[in-house]
């Protein structure tokens, strides 16, 4: 399987491309371009990124396995990602990532058969004065309670 950007992905890309000195530092813009039209990051498409950045492989493979936000598999229509770092960890982290497993019966890294959830042990999501925290997608709720977790994961739908 070939990826190949689209006429408008390229064009965000080389718009992406002039805010920054070289190549390389527009690699994690990028990184977010083809992860939006792939749903993922495979090795296929860290070769295209590579390609037409003109930079090296393991320069993008680098991005992409460091941050959480990147996938190098697909994930749920709604991905949980669940803080269990020191801070998060302090205030409950552990006891919402247990009740976020048991919830929709998935481990870490794991999906749904239905494709709708996926969910994510995470390292620090950088709210640590607002600890605990877990994200859906790309909003972010924070000083979560038990009850607070369970009101927005019933609304997920």
């Amino acid at each position: 399987m070939s990826f190949k950007f689209t006429e408008e992905n390229l064009k965000r890309i080389e718009q992406s491309r002039k805010k920054y000195p070289t190549a390389l530092a527009a690699v994690m813009d990028t990184v977010y371009i083809a992860q939006e039209q792939n749903g993922y990051i495979s090795t296929e498409v860290m070769a295209e990124i590579a390609d037409v950045l003109g930079i090296d492989k393991v320069n993008v493979l680098s991005v992409v396995t460091f941050y959480t936000m990147y996938h190098t598999k697909l994930m749920g229509k709604y991905h949980v990602q669940v803080c269990t770092n020191v801070s998060c960890m302090l205030r409950g982290g552990y006891e919402i990532w247990e009740q976020v497993k048991n919830k929709f019966g998935l481990d870490n890294m794991q999906t749904s058969a239905d494709g709708k959830f996926s969910v994510e042990e995470v390292e620090c999501m950088g709210a640590c004065g607002f600890a605990p925290m877990i994200a859906v997608n790309e909003d972010f709720y924070e000083n979560l309670t038990k009850e607070k977790v369970e009101e927005i994961l019933d609304s997920l739908k």
